[in-house]
C-alpha cells in the first residue's frame, strides 16, 4: 500500500523501489504483460501502464510467473570455470568462443554453453532461464568473465559496469603484445570512439564518439633483427569499456595487436624484422593478442571484494616466448 506522504509517484518507481532484486526492464515487462494490479475501495484491475501514478491509500499486487525455458538451448561445451555460486559464474573464456548468439553465430556460444552448465540455477533473469551478460569480450580475446545468474545480480553488476570502477571496486586488466614499442614507460589513451563511417563492422576514434580510456604500461620489448623495437608486451587497464577498445586504442596510437586482422593489417609488413621462430610462432597465432587476465569486482550479494587472475594463454604464451628468443 502506497502513503499519503509519498504523494503520487509512478508505478514504476514504486515497485522499482520495494522490489530491489527485479531490473527496472523486468518489471516493465511485467506491467506491460498486466502481472500488476491496482485494488483500491474493493475494486482490482490490471495496471498496464509504467507511468500511472499510484494513488494514496491504493494496494499494488504484482505477480511474477516462473520463467520460461531459455532461448537459446543449452549445449555441452567445456568451460574453464574460477569461481561460482547461486549469484555469479566467472569464467576464463576460450579465444574463439563468441559470447552471445548473432547473426552468424546462433549456436556454439558461450550463452550456450552456461545455459547447459548452469540449468535450473539460473532464475528467470528478464523471465527467462538465461545467464545475464554484462560485459562481453571479442570472440578472439581470451580471458576472465563475469556472468549473472539471478536479476538482482545482473542489476547490481550491470551498475558496477556503467560506473566503470570510478566510485566502487571494479577493476579490469588486459595484457597485450603490439606491434612496436611506446616510447614512454606508461601512458593514458583519452580518445573517443565511435562506429565507422563507412566499415560499419569497424570502430574507429571520432570527435562525435562516445567517452573512452586506456591506461597502458610497457613491459616488456623485443628487438627485431634491426635491433630496433619490432614488438612490446604491455599491461592495461580499461576506465571505460567500448567496443574493440584496446584494439582501437592501440592501433591509435601507431601500436597495433600482432595478429589483429582488422586494426593492424598494415603492419604485416613488420613480420619480416622476427626471427624464424618467432614469425613462425606468429603465423600459427590466428587471433590479436591480448588477454583479458585481471577482474575485481564487488560480489553483488555478500559484497565481498572478490579478485580473479587468468594466467597468459599458452598460444600467448608460446608466442611471447617466441619474441624473446
Amino acid at each position: 500500500m502506497v502513503s499519503g506522504e509519498e504523494g503520487s509517484p509512478r508505478l514504476d518507481r514504486v515497485l522499482a523501489a520495494r522490489l530491489p532484486d527485479l531490473s527496472r526492464s523486468r518489471l516493465k515487462a511485467l506491467i506491460l504483460d498486466g502481472q500488476v494490479h491496482g485494488q483500491v475501495r474493493g475494486g482490482t484491475a490490471a495496471i498496464r501502464d509504467p507511468a500511472y501514478h499510484v494513488k494514496a491509500g491504493e494496494t499494488i499486487t504484482i505477480g511474477v510467473p516462473p520463467p520460461v525455458p531459455a532461448e537459446p538451448q543449452g549445449e555441452a561445451i567445456p568451460l574453464d570455470i574460477l569461481f561460482e555460486d547461486d549469484a555469479i559464474i566467472v569464467i576464463n573464456k576460450a579465444a574463439g568462443l563468441v559470447v552471445h548468439p548473432a547473426a552468424g553465430h546462433e549456436s556454439g556460444t558461450l550463452v550456450n554453453a552456461l545455459i547447459a552448465h548452469c540449468g535450473e540455477s539460473l532464475s528467470g533473469i528478464g523471465g527467462v532461464r538465461r545467464p545475464g551478460i554484462v560485459h562481453r569480450l571479442d570472440k578472439d580475446t581470451s580471458g576472465v568473465l563475469v556472468v549473472a545468474k539471478t536479476d538482482r545480480a545482473h542489476k547490481s553488476l550491470s551498475a558496477q559496469f556503467a560506473d566503470h570502477g570510478r566510485t566502487g571496486a571494479l577493476r579490469r586488466g588486459y595484457v597485450a603484445i603490439s606491434w612496436g614499442a611506446p616510447g614512454m614507460p606508461s601512458g593514458t589513451i583519452d580518445r573517443p570512439l565511435g562506429r565507422h563511417a563507412t566499415a560499419r563492422e569497424k570502430i574507429t576514434v571520432r570527435s562525435d564518439g562516445r567517452e573512452a580510456i586506456t591506461h597502458w604500461r610497457k613491459l616488456e620489448t623485443f628487438t627485431g633483427r634491426d635491433g630496433s623495437a619490432v614488438a612490446a608486451t604491455l599491461a592495461l587497464e580499461l576506465e571505460t569499456g567500448r567496443t574493440h577498445q584496446i584494439r582501437v586504442h592501440l592501433a591509435h596510437l601507431g601500436h597495433p595487436l600482432l595478429g589483429d586482422a582488422t586494426y593492424g593489417a598494415g603492419f604485416k609488413t613488420k613480420a619480416s624484422q622476427l626471427s624464424d621462430g618467432a614469425r613462425a610462432e606468429l603465423e600459427r597465432f590466428r587471433r590479436q593478442a591480448l588477454h583479458a587476465y585481471l577482474l575485481t569486482l564487488e560480489h553483488p550479494v555478500s559484497g565481498e571484494i572478490l579478485t580473479f587472475e587468468a594466467d597468459w594463454p599458452a598460444d600467448l604464451a608460446a608466442l611471447r616466448g617466441a619474441l624473446r628468443h
